[in-house]
């Protein structure tokens, strides 16, 4: 008897299960929205911003390094590596992901003669 009891108050709360998971939904779709403008998005902003930082590293830029070493640009050897100047006539070659910041910028190449 004890059994079909049990089957029957399970078959009763059948269609209760799927308002349940939606009712869920309802309760994380908002969540999920605050958290792609919270957490999300920013960082992909600030990666963005490093990735644009990092591209535009030239000759003369004086940076620090993420071990803390300062030191000028000197070269630019190719997209991911950098020749720094770290001391007089002290010249190493530092990979472009490891630099921490751009302190001051250099001036800008002349590639071309100016326009008549």
């Amino acid at each position: 008897m004890f059994i079909t009891q049990a089957f029957a108050q399970v078959a009763a709360g059948g269609s209760s299960t799927m308002g349940s998971s939606l009712e869920m939904l309802f309760l994380f779709a908002p969540l999920m929205v605050v958290w792609y403008f919270l957490l999300i998005r920013p960082q992909r902003q600030q990666a963005k911003k490093r990735a644009e930082l990092l591209s535009n590293i030239r000759r003369g830029d004086q940076i620090v390094l993420n071990s803390g070493v300062v030191g000028k640009v000197t070269k630019v050897v190719d997209d991911k590596e950098l020749e720094v100047e770290i001391a007089e006539g002290v010249r190493v070659r530092a990979v472009r992901s490891f630099v921490a910041e751009v302190r001051v910028k250099g001036e800008p190449v002349a590639n071309e003669a100016p326009a008549k």
